[in-house]
């Protein structure tokens, strides 16, 4: 399964986010440009349990080189699609989880799972001389954070059958969990290391990301995070939205379901494409948000509600929901 995007837009612009993927591209080309001593730089920057728990190696390191390597590990790849899988995969999932902690604690945050994923893979293979290098144990706690903040979003996956790919959009508690399942399948199955792939690291970093989201969410925000969060506010919402509208019930022709703006975009007016599954078909719509509009309004787009007995067709009202980037709440009041 290889995920392409979920369906929850984040309020602001993920600067932390975006800093560890560019930290993360760096050090990738510094592997390149040392070449042929790649394999020293990872033996020297990578977590090598057998460094800790070996004598005969461990004196070959200073505390300061052995401490380091625990944050280094983490920026570390071993090719191009190992690096480009694990960017993608925090994209697609750190924005979400880093507007609901805001900047600092969300920095805090996932070094710190990477940190407990490479004690989890340290303590459940100390033996090995096999380096592990990777951002995959603190993105695994990115996940297990977005599996316990966003349970009902929707990741929209590329599952490819035979040679012809297939997109569906799959919960994110069963992708999520799913996930997890295959690494303690593949932990328990063989060596944690095997291939090397810390398998018990991705373990680690899910269950420490849940409990570290607890940990987080009781430490209040900072001033800073608040001013972080309204200067990095998007100013814009997705162009294109997936509309999934509800039917009350009774002899009620019309469909309901809500359209996200940002202030900026109620104040100054904006189009949007919708996406409406319906009925077994899906439409795209074009709809216009006008200037001046307050959160809670409806929009009312004619006859895209149901068909009823009589040939007559209701209509889909949407109702117009504001985000407050600053409070991490969708708000429905005036501007």
């Amino acid at each position: 399964m290889i995920p392409i995007r979920d369906t929850i837009p984040s309020r602001t612009y993920p600067v932390v986010t975006t800093a560890i993927i560019g930290i993360n591209v760096l050090v990738f080309l510094l592997q390149l440009a040392v070449g042929g001593d790649g394999g020293r730089l990872v033996y020297m920057y990578g977590l090598v349990p057998a460094r800790y728990t070996d004598p005969r190696l461990s004196h070959y390191f200073t505390l300061g080189q052995q401490a380091f390597a625990f944050l280094s590990f983490m920026f570390l790849h071993g090719g191009f699609w190992h690096l480009l899988g694990n960017m993608w995969t925090l994209w697609i999932f750190g924005d979400n989880v880093e507007d609901q902690l805001g900047p600092f604690r969300y920095a805090v945050f996932y070094l710190a799972c990477g940190l407990a994923s490479g004690l989890a893979h340290l303590m459940l293979n100390a033996g090995s001389n096999v380096p592990t290098i990777g951002a995959s144990g603190a993105i695994a706690g990115v996940m297990g954070a977005y599996f316990i903040l966003y349970p009902g979003a929707k990741v929209l996956t590329l599952i490819p059958i035979l040679i012809i790919p297939f997109f569906f959009e799959i919960p994110a508690y069963f992708f999520l969990g799913f996930w997890f399942l295959l690494q303690f399948f593949n932990a328990t199955a063989g060596p944690g290391g095997g291939g090397g792939i810390a398998w018990w690291a991705h373990i680690g970093g899910f269950l420490f990301g849940i409990i570290f989201l607890k940990i987080s969410q009781a430490i209040p925000r900072t001033g800073a995070s608040k001013a972080i969060a309204r200067a990095t506010a998007r100013k814009r919402t997705d162009r294109l939205q997936v509309i999934r509208p509800a039917h009350p019930g009774g002899n009620d022709p019309n469909l309901y379901s809500t359209i996200d703006v940002t202030p900026q975009e109620a104040l100054r007016g904006t189009q949007k494409i919708v996406n409406i599954p319906w009925g077994g078909q899906k439409r795209l719509l074009k709809v216009i948000v006008p200037a001046g509009i307050d959160g809670g309004h409806d929009l009312r787009l004619k006859g895209q509600g149901r068909l009823m007995p009589d040939g007559r067709r209701g209509d889909l009202l949407l109702k117009v929901r504001l985000s407050d980037p600053v409070s991490g709440h969708e708000g429905h009041g005036s501007l």
